[in-house]
């Protein structure tokens, strides 16, 4: 390492081992106190200046192995270590706590301002209009009293005086005159007293918003009553964190920095003080800061211009125009992008992987046709297809009964069901590790591969303690080496990560694909699902966030969201921790880049969710097809190619003039080709860094579409989505099977999800860790239990239907594809836990006959 820092080992060791992150006994506290402890820490953390050592010429693995160890490993071992080898374990700790310090600083001041400053304004500010109503609705029926009285007056009236002067007009012949404004008050007075309409009226026009206020007034002025809440942090925020930003996000820094010079000056504040950065109050915030009726002359709200600051730094955060320098998940997106010379080395392996052209032409020409294709198969069928309906310009498709099961399915399937043996929960597993060695994939951080003899029952034990969601207590054996606490204690933190358990999930994936029956007739591994698992988190954590639909109606019920990737042959192949129950699609994207199984599936389909054009852009250039389920496809905007705009026609033309039909009348709309040949070489590269885990795909979703304005960039992606989307919908109509596979995959995850809330029944399955490393690790162990029953059910299932198969009953291809490993009843996942290694390793069990199964059960 170049430039070698001289570190006090002691005094790091302590940093080191004492950080906590944000957490006191694995608990955020999400309060201005909390956020400047944050922001403390990290200030203290890079006050040793770890960042300005040059390590450039270290691998960024070997970096990350040597932080996971400094992060682990108690202060005395790290002391003990040699020479370099304590300087680069401190060196590389001291870096990835820098980052991880302002992630944290950052996550909890996002996590401040939705749940606690925002939302708790608006909702204080919804409270008080609702206590206002009763005076509003009187004084609005006063108003309105008045109006009718006002419309209910003739415009005209009789005048008796010009009659009697007119002696020319008839008797019969009305003579009338201009009702006059005297008088139509005057009725209205007799309606509602003149006083009484003009306080309704002032009543009123409390709550209308002055002409160049917004929306926002109420709430934002509720806002400023909280400003102690954040006045103890607001310096460390503009001085600790090392900013950057866009163009767009410049004046938001620029005035962050200011911001500590501004409250120096306390009451005295003005005008002049602020105003180089007058364009960023805007909107309901001008009127609070400028003209507060309690402050004279030029003086401004102090507190209205910090809030005014703290959101708009809050939206360029979530946008990415402002980010911090360094950090990962606040980091800027756009830095983590393959570029420049080292693009050039990896473009032509990623393009030729990823089976795309540096030259768009010939690949938009191939789409072309394609969705042509598919055009044109729709039309030709339509009138074939019972299913469609088109009306009003829009394409309606009638609802997809279930497909009835083989006649002889459900003899099988109990005949199966009841053969599977009974089986402890402690003792499949390590049955399972048996066959497979799965707890051999499990690492010491410290890179050490010597191993006790008994590490299996360790693990196991671990395994049952998280993915049940037990804790250690129920699997503790003191008079067991391998099962006693401190033991225990001391493989989880050296072993039990969740990097070994997606290792040993991808050693059971591939050792099920050796299995006959998940081999031949459960698909070939290329269809995938990926569905949201939402758990309450009853504890102050940075991923527990508040939605009432899935964690309860209570202020305090928060949650996290597992979003795992399922496999046709119901593995589970990965997962992500999501905060709260944020939109599926914008993660799904970085879920598939860091999946356990080698092979990567080819379709994803989801439920449906909300999704965008961009979306689909982003999974078709990285080489999947997406596949959600739309809840109402004739509310989805279908779209074509103009032959012209690849060059495949001398001038443009309509859909009409291609044939489609009748399908011409779903006013179909041109993709803008041109937007995406102006920027392929970037959409090349943006492709390139998702599928080698350079940046993740929900921060630039999040950057392209940030606060409702699309970037250029997310322009191209989207329509380069139109493409794929409208085959996709295009399938969806035409093609039965492509629905039902659909379906039936999306059954698939949603068994799965009973299936985890069977194991992880403990602390009534609510996740109780409120640090993400933890909350990982768990989540790991628990999709690595499901794959362990998953792979134990296929390995008897495919046993049971070679058994019965010898015995003379006929089990079918068709019969087989619907026979699932989605099954429990058989395994015991509660009481005492046996931990004990099967009798005769790599065979199975003896099946149980099905014709005492019953009495077995009874037992």
């Amino acid at each position: 390492m170049a430039g070698k820092a001289e570190f006090d080992v002691r005094q790091r060791g302590r940093v080191v081992a004492g950080h906590g992150r944000l957490e006191v006994g694995g608990q955020v506290n999400v309060s201005g106190l909390g956020m400047k402890e944050a922001l403390g820490r990290s200030s203290t953390v890079w006050a040793f200046g770890a960042g300005a050592v040059d390590a450039g010429g270290v691998a960024p693995v070997k970096m990350a192995e040597l932080a996971a160890y400094g992060m682990h490993a108690k202060a005395p071992k790290i002391e003990r270590l040699k020479g370099t080898r304590r300087v680069a374990t401190l060196l590389a700790t001291m870096r990835h706590l820098e980052g991880v310090s302002v992630d944290d600083a950052l996550l909890l001041f996002d996590l401040l301002m939705a749940t606690k400053l925002l939302a708790r304004a608006a909702r204080d500010e919804e409270k008080a209009k609702l206590k206002s109503l009763p005076r509003l609705r009187k004084a609005a029926l006063q108003a309105e009293s008045a109006l009718r009285a006002a419309l209910d007056t003739p415009m005209t009236q009789p005048d008796r005086s010009e009659r009697a002067e007119d002696g020319l007009r008839s008797e019969s012949e009305p003579v009338v005159r201009v009702t006059t404004a005297p008088e139509v008050i005057a009725r209205i007075a007799q309606v509602v007293p003149i006083e009484q309409l003009e306080a309704a009226l002032a009543v009123i026009k409390e709550f209308l918003p002055a002409e160049q206020d917004d929306a926002d007034l109420e709430w934002r002025a509720e806002l400023t009553n909280r400003f102690a809440s954040v006045r103890g942090f607001v310096e460390l925020l503009a001085e600790t964190i090392p900013w950057g930003g866009t163009e767009a996000g410049a004046p938001v820094i620029a005035a962050l920095r200011g911001l500590p010079r501004v409250l120096a000056y306390g009451k005295h504040a003005s005008v002049g003080h602020i105003e180089a950065h007058q364009e960023l109050v805007s909107g309901s915030w001008r009127r609070l800061v400028y003209d507060n009726p309690d402050l004279s002359g030029k003086q401004i709200d102090r507190h209205a211009y910090t809030f005014c600051l703290l959101e708009a730094l809050w939206s360029a955060l979530r946008s990415k125009d402002v980010y911090a320098v360094g950090a990962d998940k606040t980091g800027d997106p756009r830095a983590k992008l393959i570029s420049g010379a080292l693009w050039s080395v990896h473009a032509p392996s990623i393009l030729t992987a990823l089976r795309l052209d540096a030259d768009p032409d010939a690949h938009l020409r191939k789409l072309a046709v394609d969705l042509d294709e598919v055009y044109r198969g729709l039309a030709d069928g339509l009138e074939a297809n019972p299913a469609i309906t088109i009306k009003g310009g829009k394409l309606n498709l009638a609802k997809l009964e279930a497909a009835p099961l083989p006649q002889a399915f459900e003899a099988a399937h109990q005949a199966v069901k009841a053969m599977l043996p009974r089986i402890d929960y402690p003792e499949l597993l390590l049955e399972v590790h048996g066959h497979t060695g799965m707890f051999d994939a499990f690492e010491h951080i410290s890179g050490s591969t010597s191993r006790r003899a008994d590490l299996d029952i360790s693990l196991a034990a671990l395994m049952v303690a998280r993915s049940c969601n037990v804790g250690l207590k129920p699997v503790v054996k003191l008079g067991d080496p391998a099962l006693g606490p401190h033991r225990l204690i001391g493989v989880e933190k050296g072993y039990f990560q969740h990097e070994g358990m997606g290792a040993a999930s991808g050693r059971l994936i591939a050792k099920q694909a050796d299995i006959d029956i998940a081999r031949e007739d459960w698909g070939g591994g290329l269809v995938a699902s990926a569905d949201g698992l939402g758990f309450v988190v009853p504890v102050r954590s940075l991923y527990g966030r508040p939605n009432p639909h899935y964690f309860g109606q209570s202020k305090h019920s928060k949650g996290a969201t597992w979003l795992a990737v399922v496999s046709d042959r119901v593995m589970g192949l990965g997962g992500l921790l999501v905060p709260g129950a944020m939109r599926d699609s914008l993660f799904i994207l970085d879920a598939l880049h860091r999946l356990d199984a080698k092979e990567q599936p080819g379709i994803l389909t989801t439920d449906t969710a909300s999704y965008s054009d961009i979306v689909f852009g982003l999974f078709a250039i990285c080489g999947y097809q997406f596949a959600p389920r739309i809840a109402d496809i004739a509310d989805a905007q279908q779209w074509w190619i103009d032959p012209a705009d690849i060059g495949l026609a001398d001038k443009r033309t309509t859909p009409s003039a291609n044939g489609y039909g009748r399908l011409n009348e779903l006013n179909l709309r041109r993709v803008n080709i041109a937007a995406i040949k102006q920027h392929w070489p970037d959409m090349l590269q943006v492709a390139g860094s998702l599928v080698t885990n350079q940046v993740r795909a929900y921060d630039l979703i999040r950057m392209m579409m940030a606060e409702g304005r699309i970037t250029s960039l997310g322009r191209a992606f989207a329509q380069y989505g139109r493409i794929f989307k409208s085959m996709h919908l295009l399938h969806v109509a035409h093609l039965e099977d492509y629905r039902r596979m659909m379906g039936a995959q999306l059954n698939v995850g949603e068994g799965r999800n009973g299936l985890a809330r069977a194991v992880f029944f403990g602390n009534l399955g609510q996740l109780k860790r409120g640090y993400e490393r933890g909350v990982e690790d768990q989540l790991g162990a628990l999709g690595l239990g499901l794959n362990a029953i998953f792979y134990w059910n296929s390995l008897y299932i495919d046993a049971a239907v070679k058994k019965l198969a010898a015995g003379g009953m006929k089990i079918g291809p068709e019969i087989r594809t619907h026979l699932s490993p989605l099954q429990w009843e058989h395994i015991n996942f509660v009481g005492s836990y046996p931990f004990n290694r099967p009798d005769r390793p790599g065979r199975l069990r003896d099946l149980r006959d099905p014709a005492t199964a019953d009495d077995d059960l009874e037992q």
